[in-house]
């Protein structure tokens, strides 16, 4: 109960147009994505894949985010409106993070290794924002809408266009 509790503390904290608990646990898709996949990736480790996957498919069909059941989500990720949202089954997202709309964690090759992002503690994904590879976002980073990031980003970035960081504190790779 202290993971749900802490969900609908998030989502209350972080959308100003949701004006109580009752309102974002009936309406809000992303809620209900995240807390869909929650028992999806509990099924996937338990070896019921087939049952994993069509329960995520069924989700992504009534939210309109798709989260595969494989990927690792930390604690209180809030995705804003949703709509578009794809997380890679090698995706990693760290705690508080912040997902808007149109969102892709997705790979650039077809192997069963690790081939999706990391995404780091505190970091908000703008609107549109694309991370494609094995690549590492690092934390208190902010990808703006419609950025498009293929190679790693430090810590306290914030990244525009493709692959433009503009202020940085710490080392990065670009």
């Amino acid at each position: 109960m202290g993971q749900l509790r802490e969900d609908i503390q998030a989502g209350l904290e972080r959308d100003p147009a949701t004006n109580s608990a009752l309102e974002l646990i009936l309406t809000s898709p992303g809620l209900h994505a995240v807390w869909t996949y929650r028992l999806t990736n509990k099924l996937w480790k338990a070896g019921f894949r087939l049952a994993a996957r069509l329960i995520s498919n069924w989700a992504k069909f009534w939210t309109g985010i798709e989260i595969h059941p494989a990927a690792t989500i930390g604690r209180r990720l809030v995705i804003d409106h949703g709509l578009g949202v794809v997380i890679g089954a090698t995706s990693v997202v760290g705690d508080d993070v912040m997902m808007y709309h149109q969102v892709t964690l997705g790979a650039n090759k077809n192997t069963p290794e690790r081939r999706h992002p990391t995404i780091g503690n505190n970091v908000t994904l703008g609107a549109g924002a694309k991370i494609i590879g094995a690549i590492e976002i690092g934390a208190n980073s902010y990808v703006g809408a419609n950025a498009v990031v293929t190679k790693n980003v430090g810590p306290f970035s914030t990244v525009v266009g493709t692959n433009q960081v503009r202020h940085s504190v710490g080392s990065y790779d670009i």
